[in-house]
């Protein structure tokens, strides 16, 4: 059943915003699978990877992605998208011509693009794959690594590979507000990746106290169910387009706009 789904395309994307923490103001999404089978895409993974269709389906998502994001107007127009890369993938000979004719064959501005790679796929061949995101970057796109601080990736692969983005694992975000030690380590993680030149994504924001400790300590940007849970295509362009509004009134000229001196 799982091979047909894949070889008809039916498998939906949903995309979690990812979210200014200075302004509020959506700035691009991460692109997940959704189908009839399972509403989770870590799920879904499990299943095509068990069946020997992790790659096929991953190659689908992307491709759906990319296409969606293409053509994305209104709230949405010239947001940048985030798309997942499986190990198999950026292991794969010849994945980062594949993956530019993709590109290419959607329209896309390859500057709106980021992939985002897990730290089990820097555990192969390092030099190989290291070039292959190299290849991918030169091209405009940017490169993520993606669940941070929760594998076995060395702190080295900062330095060694070519990356614009660091995503700090949920796990690490849970109990910063309770734990002293979560606090620290994820504190020197920012402040690592801001030394090196790295856009901080915190993952699996809760709570309005974790926002507030993550800003103090330099974040960027986050993801959460604080923001907002994966939505589909309608909704997200809802959420675009209110985050946008208020972003706009909470801003600095806003709130000189609305000083009463200027009443």
């Amino acid at each position: 059943m799982l091979e047909a789904v894949i070889a008809h395309g039916q498998v939906d994307l949903a995309f979690q915003p990812i979210i200014d923490a200075g302004s509020g103001r959506m700035v691009g999404a991460e692109a997940l699978a959704r189908s009839a089978l399972s509403r989770d895409a870590e799920t879904l993974f499990a299943r095509a990877t068990s069946a020997a269709l992790g790659e096929r389906l991953s190659r689908l998502i992307q491709r759906k992605a990319l296409r969606s994001a293409a053509v994305w107007e209104g709230a949405l127009k010239g947001l940048r998208i985030s798309i997942n890369l499986l190990p198999a993938d950026i292991s794969r000979p010849g994945y980062e011509r594949w993956l530019l004719d993709e590109v290419e064959a959607a329209g896309i501005d390859a500057a709106r693009i980021t992939l985002e790679i897990t730290e089990s796929a820097l555990l192969g061949d390092h030099r190989s794959v290291a070039a292959r995101l190299a290849t991918l970057r030169d091209a405009g796109l940017s490169i993520a690594v993606d669940d941070f601080g929760t594998g076995y990736a060395s702190l080295a692969y900062l330095t060694s590979l070519p990356l614009d983005v660091l995503k700090i694992d949920r796990g690490l975000i849970a109990q910063i507000v309770q734990r002293e030690r979560d606090r620290i380590v994820v504190k020197a993680l920012i402040s690592l990746a801001r030394e090196l030149g790295l856009k901080v994504v915190a993952e699996g924001l809760e709570t309005a106290e974790q926002l507030a400790l993550l800003k103090d300590w330099g974040c960027d940007l986050y993801q959460g169910f604080y923001g907002a849970p994966p939505l589909m295509h309608d909704e997200l362009t809802s959420f675009a387009a209110a985050s946008n509004q208020a972003a706009s009134f909470f801003s600095p000229a806003a709130a000189t706009r609305a000083s009463p001196r200027d009443s």
